[in-house]
C-alpha cells in the first residue's frame, strides 16, 4: 500500500469548488443554502459581492452569514481580492475548512485510490492500494476499501467518526438513488446493495456512483465544467463511460443507469463485451479490446500476456514506430470512437465534450481525422465542428469526483446546520 499526504494545499487560499451557476438557475434551495454554496464556489467573497450575486439585500446577507458563522460553517478573513489604504482592512467570507471532512474512493481493477477533502473542497491527504486479482467478491472489495480508508485517516490523524460522508465509485452499472450495484466488471456478484453494505462496514454515510459519473462530477466541481451549464464527458480506459451535465446538474436517467455509452450497440452480433452482450462500443475501444487485438500486431516472443498494460504500451510504441498492423488497430478504434461521439452529438448537442481517462495518452484515439469523422457523421455538418477537449487528471481524477459526490450529498445538511 502506498500512502501519501499533502499539507501544502490546505495552507493556500481557497480557490473555490462546486458548480458556478447564475442565481436565476439556483432553484429549489433555501437562501441560506445558496449563500453557503456561493461562498464555497467563490472560495472567497465579500458580503457586498455576495448580496449582488444573489440579488438580495445586504441586510438579508448579514443575517444569514451571521447564522452560518455561528454554526461554524463560514469564517471571516482578510479580503485578498480588495486592497484598502485606510481604515479597517476589507473582510471576506470563506468556508470553514474543518466544518466537515469527506472521503472520495475510486475502486479499480489494479489500484484503489482515496482522497480526503475538507468542507472547502481542498485535498488534505491521499492514499492508494495496489490490487492483484482481476475480479473479486464484494466482501473482499469492501475489506480492501476499509484498508485504504484507514490508512488515509491514520495519515491525516482522523477517525472514521470524523468523516461526514464517503463517496464511493467503481466501473459498471451503479444505481445512485438506491445504492444498488447492478453489475460491475470488478465483482463476481451482481445485484448487491453496495451502499448499505458499505455503510454497515464503515459506520459512515456512503454515496455510490459509477466511475464515469465520478469524472463528470470532478469536472463539474473542480475542473473545466464548473461554469458550464451543459457538457458531456466520455471516459476511455477499462471500459467506455459517459457523464452528462444539464443545467449545472449531473443527469443520471430515471433509474440512475443512463448514459451507458460504452454499451450502446455499434455492430449487431459483433465483438463480445465484458458485460456479456455483443457489439457494444467499448468492445472495440476499451483496454481489453485493444489487448485482444494486440497479439496480431506484436511479436509473440515479446508479448507479456499477463500484463495488459504492458501490451497496450508496446502496441502504442509499435504504432509510433511505424508498425502498420498496430496503426490499423488504433485507427479502427478511433473510427468507432468517432461513431460514438457523433451519436452523443446527435442525441444531446452538448457545447463541449471532454475526453478523459488513462487512454488519452494514446493520441490516435483523438487525432484530427477522428474528430473530422465525428463531425462528418453528425447531422448538422454546416455548423462549426463540435468542441472536444482532452483532460487527463492523473490517478486522483476519479477520487476527486468521489469526493465531489460526497460533498454534494451532505450539502443540504451542512448549509442547514444539520451536518
Amino acid at each position: 500500500m502506498n500512502v501519501e499526504i499533502s499539507q501544502s494545499e490546505s495552507e493556500a487560499n481557497p480557490a473555490g469548488c462546486g458548480p458556478i451557476r447564475p442565481e436565476s438557475e439556483a432553484i429549489g434551495s433555501s437562501l441560506r443554502h445558496r449563500v453557503f454554496d456561493s461562498v464555497r464556489s467563490a472560495g472567497q467573497i465579500s458580503r457586498i459581492d455576495l448580496a449582488k450575486q444573489l440579488r438580495v439585500s445586504p441586510a438579508s446577507i448579514t443575517a444569514l452569514v451571521g447564522e452560518l458563522l455561528d454554526l461554524g460553517l463560514l469564517r471571516e478573513s482578510s479580503d485578498t481580492t480588495r486592497m484598502s489604504t485606510r481604515g479597517r482592512p476589507p473582510v471576506a467570507l470563506s468556508v470553514q475548512p474543518d466544518a466537515g471532512y469527506v472521503v472520495g474512493i475510486k475502486l479499480a481493477r489494479a489500484q484503489h485510490t482515496a482522497l480526503l477533502v475538507d468542507a472547502a473542497g481542498r485535498p488534505l491527504a491521499q492514499a492508494s492500494l495496489a490490487c492483484a486479482q482481476r475480479r473479486r467478491s464484494l466482501a473482499q472489495t469492501l475489506e480492501e476499501t476499509g484498508q485504504v480508508l484507514d490508512a488515509l485517516l491514520k495519515e491525516a490523524g482522523l477517525a472514521r467518526a470524523d468523516i461526514a460522508c464517503i463517496g464511493l465509485g467503481m466501473p459498471g452499472m451503479i444505481d445512485h438513488a438506491t445504492g444498488q450495484m447492478v453489475w460491475s466488471p470488478l465483482l463476481t456478484e451482481r445485484d448487491r446493495p453496495l451502499r448499505q453494505l458499505a455503510e454497515d462496514a464503515f459506520g459512515v454515510p456512503v454515496a455510490v456512483d459509477n466511475d464515469a459519473n465520478l469524472v463528470t462530477l470532478a469536472e463539474l466541481w473542480f475542473g473545466k465544467g464548473r461554469a458550464m451549464a451543459d457538457f458531456a464527458v466520455v471516459t476511455i480506459e477499462q471500459g467506455v463511460g459517459m457523464g452528462l451535465v444539464i443545467n449545472h446538474r449531473l443527469y443520471r436517467g430515471a433509474g440512475s443507469l443512463g448514459m451507458e455509452l460504452g454499451h450502446t450497440k455499434v455492430q449487431m452480433d459483433g465483438a463480445l463485451c465484458q458485460c456479456g452482450q455483443r457489439g457494444c462500443l467499448e468492445a472495440y475501444i476499451a483496454d481489453y479490446a485493444l489487448v485482444r487485438e494486440a497479439s496480431t500486431a506484436l511479436d509473440p516472443s515479446h508479448v507479456d500476456v499477463a500484463a495488459p498494460d504492458v501490451m497496450l504500451q508496446q502496441l502504442y510504441e509499435q504504432a509510433k514506430a511505424g508498425n502498420e498492423a498496430a496503426r490499423v488497430i488504433f485507427r479502427r478504434a478511433g473510427r468507432f470512437l468517432a461513431l460514438g461521439l457523433a451519436n452523443v452529438v446527435n442525441l444531446f448537442d452538448p457545447p463541449l465534450i471532454i475526453l478523459s481517462g488513462e487512454r488519452m495518452q494514446y493520441d490516435y484515439l483523438y487525432a484530427d481525422d477522428v474528430l473530422r469523422e465525428m463531425h462528418a457523421l453528425a447531422l448538422n455538418r454546416d455548423a462549426a465542428p463540435q468542441k472536444v477537449e482532452t483532460h487527463a487528471w492523473g490517478d486522483l481524477m476519479w477520487a476527486h469526483g468521489a469526493a465531489a459526490l460526497a460533498l454534494s450529498e451532505i450539502a443540504d445538511a451542512m448549509a442547514e446546520g444539520r451536518g
